[in-house]
């Protein structure tokens, strides 16, 4: 009987925009809406005033003066906010403002900047001698935002463009304590300022996506939706190998909301790619669309679960059960099949010789270290994908990958990567089970890109390429 072997699905390559780290500097969840409930229908904005923190860190004595630089260059810059020297009670809040705090004494213990390790994923544009210089620094200038939630865009693009200038008068560099990231100046302008379009941002460049696996499967929050009045986005059960359409995913669900989306109906949003207004947002995911892409997603909001580590702000959690399926896996591929397309499934009909076999052989001698490799954990974005056998409607097998989420003695549990072809009762996306005494081969891909095992494969393509 010919066997049906599935090409490795690689739908996704990990991206550095999806990073494994957590920070842990909030201790307990913020007030909100009962986690699980469907998010109210109406605008995502917050009703009351937005507040928000920058600093400037000087490694170095800066070359001007910091406070003196700032009253400069809110004069200079119109429509700045107003320098106060004490918060207004949020009620009263009508303008924007900013408090500033000169710290010269206790940043080493009160406004420490991460370490060097952290600089080398959160660090934007920091060489390794401005890394290093920045963990001796005992300077900073802390610079905390208000304004009321109508002034959102403007106020924001006032307080990044007042920062900017303060940094470059004193050589400093700046931190944004709700992304919890460092930048150069240059970088800040690059990423912060020039991606502005008619007044409108590229919410990838003022926001961070934090991804770590939880569970078994992956959970991702953005952090930094709260300089603009909105809700941050979480996506939970996932896995490594969805990690970039699931990150888009995100980016554009709250790109709609910067741009002024509604939730039309209590815990249903509409996403349609073609409907957002930044064309810098939106031009790249229409490009990178496959032929069967929608591009629409019918997306399930419910307040999302605040963990250890997660901003201080109101959740949206998306889920995926407007798709069908017979899990919520099967309907999270679904959904991301359906916006962005998914590559076609290369199938091919053959017997095992005899290479193939002494090929499968060999990756089956690697596997029980492959297991605990995998049980005692692995990189964050690392996955392990293996080829296993499913039984067909005639009774023989079709071959197809599985992307590992538990892998207990020769149980192997994870998500089906392959849409099969004489399998019924399957779908792609689904959580299978697997014996790894019957596995035929694996890849083993890392964050960087590197690929182990699949030798069967190049076997396949090889002598598919004599015929």
């Amino acid at each position: 009987m010919p066997k049906l072997l599935h090409a490795p699905l690689f739908s996704a390559v990990l991206a550095c925009f999806l990073s494994a780290f957590m920070a842990a500097s909030a201790v307990a969840a913020p007030p909100g809406a009962t986690p699980g409930e469907p998010v109210p229908a109406g605008s995502p904005v917050a009703a009351g005033p937005i507040h928000f923190q920058f600093a400037i860190y000087y490694p170095k004595r800066p070359a001007a003066e910091p406070l003196t630089s700032l009253r400069n260059r809110l004069a200079q810059i119109s429509g700045s906010p107003k320098l106060v020297t004490a918060a207004p009670p949020p009620a009263s809040l009508t303008e924007a403002i900013v408090l500033a705090r000169w710290n010269t004494t206790t940043v080493q213990k009160d406004y420490r900047p991460p370490s060097t390790d952290l600089l080398q994923r959160f660090g934007r544009g920091l060489s390794r001698e401005q890394a290093e210089a920045l963990q001796r620094t005992e300077q900073a200038l802390i610079l905390d935002f208000a304004h009321p939630a109508p002034q959102a865009r403007t106020a924001l693009f006032k307080a990044i463009d007042v920062a900017l200038q303060v940094a470059r008068d004193g050589n400093g560099l700046l931190w944004d304590e709700e992304t919890r990231e460092v930048f150069t100046p240059d970088e800040w302008r690059k990423r912060r300022i020039d991606s502005w379009e008619n007044g409108v941002p590229d919410v990838a460049m003022h926001t961070v996506i934090h991804a770590y696996r939880s569970d078994n499967l992956v959970r991702a929050i953005t952090l930094g939706m709260s300089k603009l009045g909105l809700p941050d986005v979480v996506v939970s059960d996932f896995s490594w190998s969805s990690n970039r359409p699931m990150g888009n995913l995100v980016n554009v669900f709250a790109q709609a909301m910067v741009e002024g989306a509604t939730i039309a109906r209590a815990g249903q949003f509409d996403l349609d790619l073609r409907g957002l207004k930044h064309s810098g947002a939106r031009d790249p995911q229409l490009r990178s669309l496959k032929p069967n892409a929608a591009p629409v997603a019918k997306l399930s909001l419910v307040n999302g679960k605040w963990e250890s580590g997660d901003p201080q702000n109101r959740l949206f959690e998306i889920r995926f059960d407007r798709y069908k399926g017979p899990d919520r896996y099967a309907q999270q591929t679904a959904l991301l099949t359906a916006i962005f397309g998914a590559d076609e499934d290369a199938v091919t009909r053959l017997k095992h010789n005899d290479e193939l076999l002494a090929a499968s052989k060999a990756a089956g001698a690697q596997l029980a270290k492959l297991r605990d490799t995998f049980n005692k954990g692995l990189q964050p974005g690392e996955y392990i994908l293996v080829k296993a056998p499913f039984t067909t409607r005639e009774g023989g097998n079709e071959w197809m990958w599985v992307e590992i989420a538990r892998w207990n003695g020769d149980t192997i549990e994870g998500l089906l990567k392959n849409e099969p072809v004489d399998v019924t009762g399957l779908h792609a996306g689904q959580m299978v089970k697997v014996s790894q005494a019957k596995l035929f081969d694996y890849i083993r891909r890392y964050p960087d890109g590197r690929e182990e095992g699949n030798e069967t494969g190049k076997i396949i393509g090889r002598q598919q390429g004599k015929k």
